[in-house]
C-alpha cells in the first residue's frame, strides 16, 4: 500500500470505529507493521491540527478516534439537540422493541435477536432519553438497558404492561408448520 493509500485507508476505518482504537489492532487490521501505522496516526493527526479541520484525531483511552474541536462544542450540541427531534431509523425502531418488551436486557442479547452489533443504536436511543441503563446482570455483569418514563410517554402509555400483546402479530404453531413446508 503506498503512503497516501495506507493513510486514507487508516483514515476510513477510523470513520467507522465507535470507541478508540489501539495502534495495534489498526496495524493488524491494515496489514502494516504497528511502527508504521504509529507514525501515520501522528501524521494526520499533525494535519488536521495544522488544517484546522473540525474535527481531530486523538490518541485517548489506549487507542486512536476522531473527535470533534471543542471550540465547536456549541454547534455539535445544537445539532445534536435539534437531532432528536428526528425520526428513528428502523435499526433504531427494531432495537427499541426488544428493548421495550425484554426489559431490563443487555446490549449482546438484543444484538442476538437483530443479528447485528446494536452498540451505535443503544448509544442513540440512551442519548435520545427512550433507553436507560437499569443495572448490571448479576452473572455476566453486562450493562442492562430499559425504557424510559419519557418513551412511555411519547407512546402514549403509561406502563410497559400496556404495550401492545405481540402473540396476536405472530404465525400460530400450524402456520409456522405450513411456513417451514413451503421452503
Amino acid at each position: 500500500m503506498q503512503g497516501d493509500r495506507r493513510a486514507a485507508a487508516l483514515e476510513a476505518v477510523l470513520m467507522v470505529v465507535d470507541e478508540p482504537v489501539s495502534a495495534a489492532e489498526l496495524a493488524a487490521t491494515l496489514e502494516l507493521p504497528q511502527p508504521d501505522v504509529e507514525e501515520l496516526l501522528a501524521a494526520l493527526a499533525a494535519d488536521y491540527d495544522a488544517e484546522g479541520r473540525g474535527f481531530e484525531l486523538r490518541a485517548v483511552a489506549g487507542g486512536w478516534r476522531f473527535y470533534s474541536r471543542p471550540e465547536f462544542a456549541d454547534v455539535v450540541s445544537r445539532y445534536v439537540l435539534e437531532g432528536q427531534t428526528a425520526r428513528l431509523t428502523q435499526a433504531a425502531l427494531e432495537t427499541l422493541a426488544v428493548i421495550a418488551y425484554r426489559q431490563p436486557v443487555a446490549r449482546s442479547r438484543v444484538a442476538a435477536i437483530r443479528g447485528v452489533n446494536v452498540d451505535s443504536v443503544v448509544r442513540t436511543l440512551v442519548s435520545r432519553g427512550l433507553v436507560e441503563e437499569a443495572g448490571t446482570d448479576p452473572e455476566s455483569g453486562a450493562i442492562l438497558y430499559q425504557t424510559t418514563s419519557y418513551f412511555l410517554e411519547r407512546l402514549g402509555v403509561g406502563s410497559v404492561a400496556d404495550l401492545p400483546q405481540l402473540s396476536p402479530h405472530l404465525p400460530g404453531l400450524d402456520e409456522l408448520a405450513s411456513i417451514e413446508l413451503e421452503r
